[in-house]
Protein backbone atom coordinates (compact mmCIF):
# COMPACT_ATOMS: atom_id res chain seq x y z
CA UNK A 1 0.00 0.00 0.00
CA UNK A 2 2.68 2.46 0.81
CA UNK A 3 4.59 1.71 -2.47
CA UNK A 4 1.52 2.10 -4.42
CA UNK A 5 0.76 5.50 -2.90
CA UNK A 6 4.93 6.49 -3.27
CA UNK A 7 4.32 5.73 -6.74
CA UNK A 8 1.73 7.64 -7.73
CA UNK A 9 2.62 10.56 -5.82
CA UNK A 10 5.81 10.24 -7.93
CA UNK A 11 3.75 9.75 -11.31
CA UNK A 12 1.80 12.79 -10.44
CA UNK A 13 5.25 15.07 -9.86
CA UNK A 14 6.83 13.86 -12.99
CA UNK A 15 3.85 14.51 -15.42
CA UNK A 16 3.82 18.14 -13.77
CA UNK A 17 8.17 18.14 -13.63
CA UNK A 18 7.60 17.86 -17.55
CA UNK A 19 5.44 20.96 -17.93
CA UNK A 20 8.86 22.50 -17.05
CA UNK A 21 9.53 22.36 -20.56
CA UNK A 22 7.13 25.34 -21.03
CA UNK A 23 9.08 28.07 -19.13
CA UNK A 24 12.32 26.51 -20.13
CA UNK A 25 11.70 27.35 -23.84
CA UNK A 26 11.12 30.30 -23.04
CA UNK A 27 14.15 31.24 -20.95
CA UNK A 28 16.44 29.76 -23.90
CA UNK A 29 14.42 32.32 -26.56
CA UNK A 30 14.61 35.55 -24.01
CA UNK A 31 18.44 34.51 -23.14
CA UNK A 32 17.17 34.25 -19.18
CA UNK A 33 20.01 32.14 -18.30
CA UNK A 34 19.56 32.52 -14.57
CA UNK A 35 16.70 30.86 -14.16
CA UNK A 36 17.55 27.80 -16.50
CA UNK A 37 19.28 25.42 -14.03
CA UNK A 38 16.31 26.21 -11.34
CA UNK A 39 13.87 24.79 -13.80
CA UNK A 40 15.91 22.03 -15.70
CA UNK A 41 17.45 19.87 -12.26
CA UNK A 42 14.16 19.53 -11.27
CA UNK A 43 12.51 18.25 -14.39
CA UNK A 44 15.46 15.57 -14.65
CA UNK A 45 15.33 14.95 -11.00
CA UNK A 46 10.96 14.91 -11.45
CA UNK A 47 12.10 11.92 -14.36
CA UNK A 48 14.33 10.23 -12.72
CA UNK A 49 11.53 9.48 -9.77
CA UNK A 50 9.16 8.87 -12.29
CA UNK A 51 10.99 5.90 -14.39
CA UNK A 52 11.76 4.14 -11.03
CA UNK A 53 8.67 4.16 -9.52
CA UNK A 54 6.28 3.59 -13.00
CA UNK A 55 8.44 0.87 -13.93
CA UNK A 56 9.18 -0.57 -10.56
CA UNK A 57 5.86 -1.10 -10.22
CA UNK A 58 4.29 -2.02 -13.53
CA UNK A 59 4.00 -6.21 -12.78
CA UNK A 60 2.76 -5.44 -9.25
CA UNK A 61 -0.64 -5.69 -8.74
CA UNK A 62 -1.83 -2.27 -7.36
CA UNK A 63 -4.81 -2.55 -4.41
CA UNK A 64 -5.93 1.13 -4.16
CA UNK A 65 -8.31 1.30 -0.41
CA UNK A 66 -10.73 4.92 0.89
CA UNK A 67 -8.19 5.75 2.85
CA UNK A 68 -5.30 5.34 0.43
CA UNK A 69 -7.24 7.40 -2.00
CA UNK A 70 -6.97 10.12 0.46
CA UNK A 71 -3.79 9.68 1.54
CA UNK A 72 -3.03 9.84 -2.41
CA UNK A 73 -4.32 13.43 -3.07
CA UNK A 74 -3.29 14.87 -0.38
CA UNK A 75 -0.11 13.84 -0.61
CA UNK A 76 0.10 14.51 -4.51
CA UNK A 77 -1.04 18.37 -3.80
CA UNK A 78 1.50 18.85 -1.06
CA UNK A 79 4.51 17.34 -3.25
CA UNK A 80 3.30 19.30 -6.28
CA UNK A 81 3.24 22.68 -4.13
CA UNK A 82 6.94 22.03 -2.82
CA UNK A 83 8.03 20.99 -6.56
CA UNK A 84 6.65 24.32 -7.90
CA UNK A 85 8.29 26.19 -5.23
CA UNK A 86 11.84 24.80 -6.50
CA UNK A 87 12.24 27.40 -9.35
CA UNK A 88 10.69 30.47 -7.89
CA UNK A 89 13.11 30.01 -4.45
CA UNK A 90 16.66 28.92 -6.83
CA UNK A 91 15.64 31.63 -9.10
CA UNK A 92 16.29 33.77 -6.77
CA UNK A 93 13.00 35.59 -7.17
CA UNK A 94 11.66 35.09 -3.67
CA UNK A 95 13.43 36.34 -0.18
CA UNK A 96 12.64 32.92 1.25
CA UNK A 97 11.56 29.11 1.02
CA UNK A 98 8.54 29.67 2.83
CA UNK A 99 7.37 32.57 0.11
CA UNK A 100 8.23 30.35 -2.72
CA UNK A 101 5.94 27.79 -1.02
CA UNK A 102 3.43 30.22 -0.22
CA UNK A 103 3.33 31.18 -3.98
CA UNK A 104 3.36 28.12 -5.24
CA UNK A 105 0.39 26.86 -3.05
CA UNK A 106 -1.29 29.98 -4.16
CA UNK A 107 -0.89 29.32 -7.78
CA UNK A 108 -1.85 25.56 -7.65
CA UNK A 109 -5.22 25.87 -5.58
CA UNK A 110 -6.02 28.93 -8.18
CA UNK A 111 -5.94 31.14 -4.71
CA UNK A 112 -3.72 33.68 -6.82
CA UNK A 113 -2.33 35.55 -3.45
CA UNK A 114 0.72 37.04 -4.32
CA UNK A 115 3.79 37.71 -1.47
CA UNK A 116 5.45 40.13 -4.80
CA UNK A 117 4.50 43.57 -5.28
CA UNK A 118 6.55 43.94 -8.10
CA UNK A 119 5.83 41.26 -10.67
CA UNK A 120 7.35 42.66 -13.72
CA UNK A 121 10.72 42.76 -12.41
CA UNK A 122 10.37 38.88 -12.48
CA UNK A 123 12.36 37.12 -15.83
CA UNK A 124 9.52 36.39 -17.86
CA UNK A 125 9.06 32.56 -17.60
CA UNK A 126 9.20 32.99 -13.77
CA UNK A 127 6.10 35.25 -14.48
CA UNK A 128 4.84 32.19 -16.91
CA UNK A 129 5.46 29.36 -14.11
CA UNK A 130 3.50 31.43 -11.56
CA UNK A 131 0.62 31.65 -14.47
CA UNK A 132 0.73 27.92 -15.77
CA UNK A 133 0.58 26.79 -12.20
CA UNK A 134 -2.93 28.07 -11.85
CA UNK A 135 -3.74 26.07 -15.17
CA UNK A 136 -2.06 22.81 -13.81
CA UNK A 137 -4.40 23.59 -10.64
CA UNK A 138 -7.75 24.71 -11.95
CA UNK A 139 -8.67 21.14 -13.63
CA UNK A 140 -6.67 18.72 -11.05
CA UNK A 141 -3.43 17.55 -11.55
CA UNK A 142 -5.06 13.63 -10.02
CA UNK A 143 -7.49 14.11 -13.24
CA UNK A 144 -4.31 15.17 -15.51
CA UNK A 145 -2.90 12.34 -14.60
CA UNK A 146 -5.99 10.05 -14.98
CA UNK A 147 -6.49 11.53 -18.50
CA UNK A 148 -2.42 10.71 -19.51
CA UNK A 149 -2.52 7.31 -17.92
CA UNK A 150 -4.56 4.60 -17.19
CA UNK A 151 -4.31 5.55 -13.60
CA UNK A 152 -1.96 2.68 -13.23
CA UNK A 153 -4.49 0.14 -12.66
CA UNK A 154 -5.55 1.74 -9.47
CA UNK A 155 -9.13 3.62 -8.76
CA UNK A 156 -9.00 6.76 -10.81
CA UNK A 157 -12.65 7.58 -9.88
CA UNK A 158 -11.48 7.18 -6.40
CA UNK A 159 -8.69 9.81 -6.42
CA UNK A 160 -10.79 12.36 -8.89
CA UNK A 161 -13.76 12.04 -6.34
CA UNK A 162 -11.32 13.18 -3.45
CA UNK A 163 -10.24 16.09 -5.63
CA UNK A 164 -12.86 17.86 -7.89
CA UNK A 165 -15.32 19.91 -6.63
CA UNK A 166 -18.92 19.92 -5.33
CA UNK A 167 -21.70 17.92 -3.27
CA UNK A 168 -21.99 14.90 -6.00
CA UNK A 169 -19.29 12.89 -7.96
CA UNK A 170 -20.19 11.40 -10.98
CA UNK A 171 -18.97 10.12 -14.62
CA UNK A 172 -19.64 11.51 -18.32
CA UNK A 173 -18.59 8.61 -20.24
CA UNK A 174 -18.67 4.95 -19.00
CA UNK A 175 -14.26 5.03 -17.94
CA UNK A 176 -13.03 8.06 -15.73
CA UNK A 177 -10.08 7.97 -17.98
CA UNK A 178 -12.24 9.36 -21.21
CA UNK A 179 -13.91 11.63 -18.62
CA UNK A 180 -10.82 13.16 -17.68
CA UNK A 181 -9.36 13.12 -21.22
CA UNK A 182 -12.77 15.44 -22.79
CA UNK A 183 -12.76 17.30 -19.79
CA UNK A 184 -8.81 18.15 -20.02
CA UNK A 185 -9.60 18.33 -24.11
CA UNK A 186 -12.17 20.91 -24.00
CA UNK A 187 -9.98 23.20 -21.11
CA UNK A 188 -6.97 22.76 -23.48
CA UNK A 189 -9.46 24.16 -26.47
CA UNK A 190 -10.65 27.01 -24.31
CA UNK A 191 -7.38 28.29 -22.93
CA UNK A 192 -6.10 28.37 -27.28
CA UNK A 193 -9.30 30.44 -28.00
CA UNK A 194 -8.50 32.91 -25.59
CA UNK A 195 -5.01 33.10 -25.62
CA UNK A 196 -5.75 33.94 -29.75
CA UNK A 197 -8.34 36.67 -28.93
CA UNK A 198 -5.76 38.44 -26.37
CA UNK A 199 -2.98 38.22 -28.25
CA UNK A 200 -5.29 40.15 -31.53
CA UNK A 201 -6.35 42.22 -29.13
CA UNK A 202 -3.11 43.49 -28.55
CA UNK A 203 -0.86 41.69 -25.91
CA UNK A 204 2.05 39.90 -26.67
CA UNK A 205 2.22 36.50 -27.45
CA UNK A 206 3.07 35.42 -23.49
CA UNK A 207 1.13 37.70 -21.72
CA UNK A 208 -1.86 36.13 -23.60
CA UNK A 209 -1.09 32.63 -22.43
CA UNK A 210 -0.23 33.40 -19.26
CA UNK A 211 -3.46 35.14 -18.92
CA UNK A 212 -5.18 32.85 -20.76
CA UNK A 213 -3.89 30.05 -18.05
CA UNK A 214 -5.15 32.55 -14.99
CA UNK A 215 -8.63 32.91 -16.76
CA UNK A 216 -9.54 29.53 -17.29
CA UNK A 217 -7.75 28.32 -14.45
CA UNK A 218 -9.44 31.34 -12.16
CA UNK A 219 -6.53 32.14 -10.44
CA UNK A 220 -5.52 35.83 -10.80
CA UNK A 221 -1.69 36.13 -11.32
CA UNK A 222 -0.67 38.66 -14.15
CA UNK A 223 2.61 39.56 -15.63
CA UNK A 224 1.71 42.80 -14.84
CA UNK A 225 1.58 44.79 -11.44
CA UNK A 226 -1.67 46.60 -12.15
CA UNK A 227 -3.36 43.11 -13.09
CA UNK A 228 -5.48 43.34 -16.07
CA UNK A 229 -5.91 47.03 -15.37
CA UNK A 230 -2.17 47.73 -16.92
CA UNK A 231 -3.87 47.45 -20.67
CA UNK A 232 -6.93 50.03 -19.93
CA UNK A 233 -8.62 48.21 -22.63
CA UNK A 234 -12.26 48.11 -22.48
CA UNK A 235 -12.03 44.98 -24.88
CA UNK A 236 -9.66 42.86 -22.84
CA UNK A 237 -11.50 43.37 -19.79
CA UNK A 238 -14.47 42.20 -21.72
CA UNK A 239 -13.06 38.98 -23.26
CA UNK A 240 -11.83 38.37 -19.63
CA UNK A 241 -15.05 39.15 -17.93
CA UNK A 242 -16.66 36.50 -20.82
CA UNK A 243 -13.87 33.52 -20.40
CA UNK A 244 -14.17 33.81 -16.32
CA UNK A 245 -17.36 33.65 -16.36
CA UNK A 246 -17.52 30.24 -18.73
CA UNK A 247 -14.43 29.35 -16.37
CA UNK A 248 -16.90 29.40 -13.36
CA UNK A 249 -19.63 27.06 -15.34
CA UNK A 250 -19.80 23.16 -14.71
CA UNK A 251 -17.29 21.79 -17.36
CA UNK A 252 -20.02 18.48 -17.81
CA UNK A 253 -22.27 21.01 -19.50
CA UNK A 254 -19.72 21.89 -22.10
CA UNK A 255 -19.67 18.04 -22.90
CA UNK A 256 -22.96 17.73 -23.03
CA UNK A 257 -22.89 20.94 -25.71
CA UNK A 258 -21.08 19.20 -27.98
CA UNK A 259 -22.51 15.60 -27.67
CA UNK A 260 -25.80 17.41 -28.26
CA UNK A 261 -27.79 16.88 -24.84
CA UNK A 262 -28.98 20.43 -24.72
CA UNK A 263 -31.51 19.39 -21.90
CA UNK A 264 -29.29 18.67 -19.31
CA UNK A 265 -27.57 22.45 -19.73
CA UNK A 266 -31.40 23.64 -20.15
CA UNK A 267 -32.39 21.68 -16.77
CA UNK A 268 -29.61 22.50 -14.69
CA UNK A 269 -30.30 24.37 -11.74
CA UNK A 270 -27.66 25.24 -10.63
CA UNK A 271 -26.50 26.52 -13.78
CA UNK A 272 -29.66 28.85 -14.22
CA UNK A 273 -28.76 30.22 -10.07
CA UNK A 274 -25.19 30.65 -11.56
CA UNK A 275 -26.87 32.83 -14.11
CA UNK A 276 -29.02 34.64 -11.63
CA UNK A 277 -27.03 35.88 -9.41
CA UNK A 278 -24.45 36.76 -11.67
CA UNK A 279 -26.74 39.42 -13.63
CA UNK A 280 -28.55 40.51 -10.44
CA UNK A 281 -24.90 41.39 -8.72
CA UNK A 282 -24.00 42.96 -12.45
CA UNK A 283 -26.76 45.13 -12.16
CA UNK A 284 -27.31 46.35 -8.89
CA UNK A 285 -23.01 47.21 -8.94
CA UNK A 286 -23.72 49.11 -12.27
CA UNK A 287 -26.50 51.27 -10.91
CA UNK A 288 -24.89 51.98 -7.66
CA UNK A 289 -21.89 52.99 -8.87
CA UNK A 290 -23.49 54.50 -11.86
CA UNK A 291 -23.08 57.77 -10.38
CA UNK A 292 -19.50 57.83 -9.63
CA UNK A 293 -19.00 56.79 -13.41
CA UNK A 294 -20.98 58.59 -14.72
CA UNK A 295 -21.66 56.30 -17.82
CA UNK A 296 -23.94 53.48 -17.80
CA UNK A 297 -21.41 51.30 -20.20
CA UNK A 298 -18.53 52.17 -17.99
CA UNK A 299 -20.30 51.43 -14.73
CA UNK A 300 -21.30 47.87 -16.08
CA UNK A 301 -17.70 47.59 -17.36
CA UNK A 302 -16.45 48.20 -14.02
CA UNK A 303 -19.06 46.19 -12.20
CA UNK A 304 -19.38 42.83 -14.44
CA UNK A 305 -15.88 42.34 -14.32
CA UNK A 306 -15.28 42.80 -10.37
CA UNK A 307 -18.48 40.85 -10.17
CA UNK A 308 -17.30 38.04 -12.48
CA UNK A 309 -13.56 38.04 -10.73
CA UNK A 310 -14.97 37.52 -7.13
CA UNK A 311 -17.88 34.60 -7.93
CA UNK A 312 -15.43 33.12 -10.13
CA UNK A 313 -12.62 33.30 -7.53
CA UNK A 314 -10.18 34.54 -10.46
CA UNK A 315 -8.96 37.44 -8.49
CA UNK A 316 -7.98 39.65 -11.51
CA UNK A 317 -8.18 43.31 -10.73
CA UNK A 318 -9.28 46.37 -13.11
CA UNK A 319 -10.29 48.65 -10.29
CA UNK A 320 -9.87 48.56 -6.52
CA UNK A 321 -13.43 47.08 -5.23
CA UNK A 322 -12.14 48.66 -1.80
CA UNK A 323 -13.11 51.96 -3.61
CA UNK A 324 -16.13 50.89 -4.08
CA UNK A 325 -19.73 52.13 -2.81
CA UNK A 326 -20.72 50.64 0.68
CA UNK A 327 -23.34 49.00 -1.05
CA UNK A 328 -21.56 47.39 -3.74
CA UNK A 329 -18.38 45.82 -1.27
CA UNK A 330 -21.52 44.43 0.21
CA UNK A 331 -22.59 42.62 -2.79
CA UNK A 332 -18.96 41.58 -3.18
CA UNK A 333 -18.25 40.25 0.03
CA UNK A 334 -21.65 38.44 -0.17
CA UNK A 335 -20.38 36.68 -3.74
CA UNK A 336 -17.29 35.63 -1.78
CA UNK A 337 -18.90 33.34 0.16
CA UNK A 338 -20.60 31.77 -3.22
CA UNK A 339 -17.78 30.60 -5.41
CA UNK A 340 -18.57 29.33 -9.13
CA UNK A 341 -19.90 26.25 -9.90
CA UNK A 342 -19.57 22.71 -9.34
CA UNK A 343 -17.17 20.62 -11.19
CA UNK A 344 -15.64 24.17 -12.74
CA UNK A 345 -12.29 25.40 -12.09
CA UNK A 346 -13.56 27.85 -9.37
CA UNK A 347 -13.49 28.02 -5.56
CA UNK A 348 -15.56 29.09 -3.39
CA UNK A 349 -18.22 27.33 -1.42
CA UNK A 350 -20.33 26.74 -4.99
CA UNK A 351 -23.27 27.35 -6.53
CA UNK A 352 -25.28 24.44 -5.55
CA UNK A 353 -24.55 23.91 -2.08
CA UNK A 354 -26.87 27.31 -1.57
CA UNK A 355 -29.35 26.30 -4.17
CA UNK A 356 -29.72 23.18 -1.72
CA UNK A 357 -29.70 24.94 1.08
CA UNK A 358 -32.12 27.23 0.03
CA UNK A 359 -34.61 23.86 -1.13
CA UNK A 360 -34.53 22.07 2.20
CA UNK A 361 -35.34 25.63 3.66
CA UNK A 362 -38.00 25.95 1.55
CA UNK A 363 -39.25 22.54 2.81
CA UNK A 364 -38.48 23.01 6.35
CA UNK A 365 -41.27 25.86 5.69
CA UNK A 366 -43.54 23.70 4.07
CA UNK A 367 -43.15 21.12 6.70
CA UNK A 368 -44.40 23.56 9.12
CA UNK A 369 -47.77 24.36 7.27
CA UNK A 370 -48.32 20.49 6.28
CA UNK A 371 -46.88 18.52 9.24
CA UNK A 372 -47.91 15.41 7.49
CA UNK A 373 -46.69 16.17 3.45
CA UNK A 374 -44.11 14.63 2.30
CA UNK A 375 -41.73 17.22 0.29
CA UNK A 376 -38.58 16.03 -1.64
CA UNK A 377 -35.89 18.94 -3.05
CA UNK A 378 -36.04 18.60 -6.88
CA UNK A 379 -32.44 19.15 -8.86
CA UNK A 380 -31.86 19.05 -12.50
CA UNK A 381 -36.09 18.53 -12.51
CA UNK A 382 -34.59 15.06 -11.00
CA UNK A 383 -35.71 14.63 -7.40
CA UNK A 384 -32.18 14.75 -5.33
CA UNK A 385 -31.04 12.22 -2.36
CA UNK A 386 -31.67 13.27 1.42
CA UNK A 387 -28.05 12.35 2.47
CA UNK A 388 -26.98 15.12 0.15
CA UNK A 389 -28.42 17.81 2.49
CA UNK A 390 -26.63 16.39 5.33
CA UNK A 391 -23.07 16.35 3.28
CA UNK A 392 -23.91 20.42 2.26
CA UNK A 393 -24.08 21.27 6.25
CA UNK A 394 -21.01 19.08 7.38
CA UNK A 395 -19.80 21.12 4.85
CA UNK A 396 -20.42 24.38 5.58
CA UNK A 397 -19.64 23.66 9.43
CA UNK A 398 -15.97 22.64 7.89
CA UNK A 399 -15.78 25.91 6.31
CA UNK A 400 -16.93 28.03 8.86
CA UNK A 401 -14.63 26.02 11.61
CA UNK A 402 -11.86 26.53 8.63
CA UNK A 403 -12.34 30.26 8.65
CA UNK A 404 -13.28 30.84 12.79
CA UNK A 405 -9.52 28.87 13.22
CA UNK A 406 -7.65 31.06 10.60
CA UNK A 407 -9.21 34.17 11.75
CA UNK A 408 -8.18 33.55 15.30
CA UNK A 409 -5.09 32.50 14.33
CA UNK A 410 -4.30 35.48 12.14
CA UNK A 411 -5.32 37.46 14.90
CA UNK A 412 -2.71 36.02 17.91
CA UNK A 413 0.09 37.26 15.19
CA UNK A 414 -1.08 40.63 14.67
CA UNK A 415 -3.92 41.67 12.10
CA UNK A 416 -6.58 43.54 12.84
CA UNK A 417 -9.83 41.72 13.06
CA UNK A 418 -11.70 42.65 9.67
CA UNK A 419 -8.37 41.85 7.48
CA UNK A 420 -8.38 38.26 9.92
CA UNK A 421 -11.57 37.38 8.95
CA UNK A 422 -11.58 38.54 5.10
CA UNK A 423 -8.22 36.86 4.67
CA UNK A 424 -9.44 33.71 6.25
CA UNK A 425 -12.29 33.51 3.70
CA UNK A 426 -10.59 34.82 0.56
CA UNK A 427 -7.95 31.62 1.30
CA UNK A 428 -10.41 29.29 2.18
CA UNK A 429 -12.48 30.17 -1.05
CA UNK A 430 -9.45 30.23 -2.91
CA UNK A 431 -10.09 33.87 -4.11
CA UNK A 432 -7.26 35.85 -3.85
CA UNK A 433 -7.80 39.35 -2.61
CA UNK A 434 -9.73 40.03 0.30
CA UNK A 435 -10.35 43.76 2.44
CA UNK A 436 -8.52 45.41 4.63
CA UNK A 437 -4.89 45.15 4.15
CA UNK A 438 -5.24 42.48 1.99
CA UNK A 439 -7.51 43.89 -0.46
CA UNK A 440 -7.17 43.92 -3.93
CA UNK A 441 -3.65 46.23 -4.61
CA UNK A 442 -2.18 44.68 -1.26
CA UNK A 443 -0.32 42.05 -1.20
CA UNK A 444 0.49 38.76 1.30
CA UNK A 445 4.63 40.01 1.63
CA UNK A 446 3.63 41.48 5.12
CA UNK A 447 2.13 38.43 6.54
CA UNK A 448 4.43 36.92 9.69
CA UNK A 449 5.68 33.64 8.40
CA UNK A 450 3.67 31.63 10.67
CA UNK A 451 0.42 33.22 9.29
CA UNK A 452 1.90 32.18 5.52
CA UNK A 453 2.30 28.81 6.57
CA UNK A 454 -1.26 28.45 8.03
CA UNK A 455 -2.68 30.32 4.79
CA UNK A 456 -0.70 27.01 3.03
CA UNK A 457 -2.70 24.43 4.66
CA UNK A 458 -6.20 26.44 4.35
CA UNK A 459 -5.56 27.25 0.65
CA UNK A 460 -4.89 23.37 0.39
CA UNK A 461 -8.20 22.28 2.19
CA UNK A 462 -10.08 24.92 0.50
CA UNK A 463 -9.17 23.01 -3.13
CA UNK A 464 -9.73 19.56 -1.89
CA UNK A 465 -12.58 21.33 0.02
CA UNK A 466 -11.80 20.11 3.40
CA UNK A 467 -12.90 16.60 4.11
CA UNK A 468 -9.67 15.09 2.06
CA UNK A 469 -7.51 17.12 4.51
CA UNK A 470 -9.87 16.50 7.61
CA UNK A 471 -9.88 12.82 6.82
CA UNK A 472 -6.32 12.74 6.68
CA UNK A 473 -5.45 14.68 9.66
CA UNK A 474 -8.00 12.61 11.92
CA UNK A 475 -6.77 9.95 14.42
CA UNK A 476 -9.74 7.21 13.00
CA UNK A 477 -7.43 7.77 9.54
CA UNK A 478 -4.49 6.47 10.97
CA UNK A 479 -6.38 3.58 13.35
CA UNK A 480 -5.92 0.50 11.60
Amino acid sequence: MFFTICRIVAIIVGIVGTTYLFPIAVSLRLNESEVLLPFLIPMIISWVFFAVFFFAGRKKKSYMSVRSGFAVVLLAWVSVSLFGSVPFYFSGAYPSFLDAFFESVSGFTTTGATVLSDVEILPRSINLWRCQTHWLGGMGIVALTVALLPILGVGGFQLIKNETTGPEKGKLTPKITTTAKALWFMYMGMTALLCVILKFQGMDFLDALSHAFSTLGTGGFSTRNASIAAYNSASIDFTCTVFMFLAGINFSLYYYALTGKFSEIKNNTEFKAYILICVVSIIAITLIELEHYGNFFTSLRYASFQSLTVISTTGFATYDFTCFKNASQAIIFFLFFIGGCSGSTSGGIKVIRWVILAKQMRNEFLKMIHPHGIFTIRINKRAGRKDVVFTVAAFFFAFVILILAATLFGTLFGLDLFTAFTGSVSMAGNVGPAFGLLGPSANCGFLPDAVKAFYCLVMIAGRLEFFTVLVFLSPAFWKK
